[in-house]
């Protein structure tokens, strides 16, 4: 049996757009645009520099239909640099682009060969003694355990099985194709490439079950770095997989403490060194974006509430300040306490004090909630989908669940701010 090489990658979901980065200027915005593309075109020229065997992509390799037929001729053109060097590719679709869901095609290249849909297929590459084994997706919701009808594993060759799923279960992902590891595991194959799960991950040795996670994060929750895996095969086993960084643009989560900080000003500079921190740390070439988060008790916890605007336009301009345009804050979630003490806010004869009062009863007025409920309510329902199922900021989430009372609670520091810098 050859000994030979072969990247395996996922989730490229190609052409589209970055979540979160509304409001960024200069020449970045291309470079935003583009990452998508550019981490493929990494990934290839990745192939051609090290000479691989051949090429997996385990699914999404489109995030939908095409919005025109410039995202299939990018992919053709990608793979006809593969079909020049003599690369092959084994091209499975998952739920994002289910045979249903795309309705434009173009003919790829010779060397692009694709699992289809109506029962798993096996390829087999006699020079090497490998044979691949899968079945792409016909619609976005596939609901059986596809793995039970792989076939059999052809003797004395070196057996994949390529299947987009979320096993039993991943956070944060729909269960299509389910199944168990240990269901791969007594398939008897030597390498299961999987897709669906944007987090790299290995989950069995010896057989080998990995999730190379995608190849571009593509918003605040994908952080870290993002590509695709090397894996190495001697004598039949794998000897080595290795975790190959093809991202352009790099997502980050920088916690800030703000404890003992006593001005706006001291606040920004800790801001500050801390996104450079991080830029020496992980940029190497690449766009950070970050989200910034705020901690610790501070006596400008009100300020930094009341001034989110102005604090995040600061924290953006650091990033800038840090040269090249390496770095952009995509949003600074404040979670700082106040020093003031709560007893002594509840017995304020003003305002404020009003409003610490009331909260408990209003928690649990069925009448007031039942009118937020037609007020609010109507509004967020009116938000396009795209908004309500990716939104992660606390208040909406309170108020597209129907949480009324948890709304009050959480909007009850943003009040509470307003007044105290309002009164200064």
């Amino acid at each position: 049996m050859s000994d030979f090489r072969f990247l395996h990658a996922a989730d490229i979901h190609l052409d589209s757009p970055l979540r979160g980065l509304t409001g960024h200027e200069g020449n970045t915005v291309e470079r935003i645009r583009s990452a998508t593309r550019d981490a493929l075109d990494r990934l290839v020229t990745f192939a051609i520099e090290e000479n691989v065997a051949f090429l997996i992509i385990a699914g999404d390799l489109y995030d939908g239909d095409w919005r025109d037929y410039n995202t299939g001729l990018f992919f053709a053109r990608q793979m006809g640099r593969l079909n020049a060097e003599g690369i092959a590719v084994y091209l499975l679709h998952g739920n994002h682009d289910a045979a249903r869901q795309i309705t434009k095609r173009l003919e790829l290249p010779s060397n692009v060969h694709v699992f289809g849909s109506s029962k798993p297929e096996t390829f087999r590459i006699d020079s090497l003694d490998v044979a691949l084994h899968g079945q792409s997706f016909r619609q976005r919701d596939v609901t059986d355990n596809l793995s039970l009808t792989y076939p059999e594993p052809v003797s004395d060759f070196f057996n994949i099985g390529v299947l987009h799923t979320a096993l039993a279960g991943r956070a944060g992902h729909e269960s299509y194709a389910p199944c168990s590891s240990d269901d791969l595991v007594n398939k008897g194959y030597n390498y299961w490439a999987l897709g669906h799960v944007h987090q790299a991950e290995v989950v069995h040795e010896h057989p080998h079950i990995v999730f190379p996670g995608n190849l571009q994060g593509r918003h605040s929750r994908e952080t870290g770095a993002k590509g695709a895996s090397l894996i190495k095969v001697e004598d039949g086993q794998v000897s080595a997989l290795a975790a190959i960084p093809f991202d352009v643009v790099r997502w980050s989560f920088v916690t800030v403490d703000l404890k003992d900080t006593a001005s706006f000003g001291a606040a920004l500079g800790r801001i500050r060194d801390a996104l450079e921190a991080a830029v020496t740390d992980e940029a190497d070439g690449r766009l950070l974006v970050f989200r910034v988060a705020l901690k610790g008790q501070t006596e400008i916890h009100d300020q930094l509430i009341a001034s989110a605007d102005q604090l995040l336009v600061e924290a953006r301009a650091s990033a800038l300040g840090l040269g090249n345009e390496v770095a952009w804050v995509e949003k600074v979630v404040t979670s700082t306490t106040s020093l003031a003490d709560p007893q002594a806010q509840l017995e304020r004869e003003d305002a404020i004090g009003e409003l610490h009062r009331m909260l408990p009863s209003a928690r649990g007025d069925d009448e007031l909630l039942a009118q937020l409920e037609s007020d609010i309510g109507e509004l967020v329902r009116k938000l396009p989908h795209e908004v309500r199922e990716n939104n992660d900021d606390d208040l909406l989430k309170a108020a597209l669940d129907g949480e009324y009372a948890q709304l009050m609670t959480d909007i009850m520091p943003f009040l509470t701010a307003r007044l105290t810098t309002q009164e200064e």
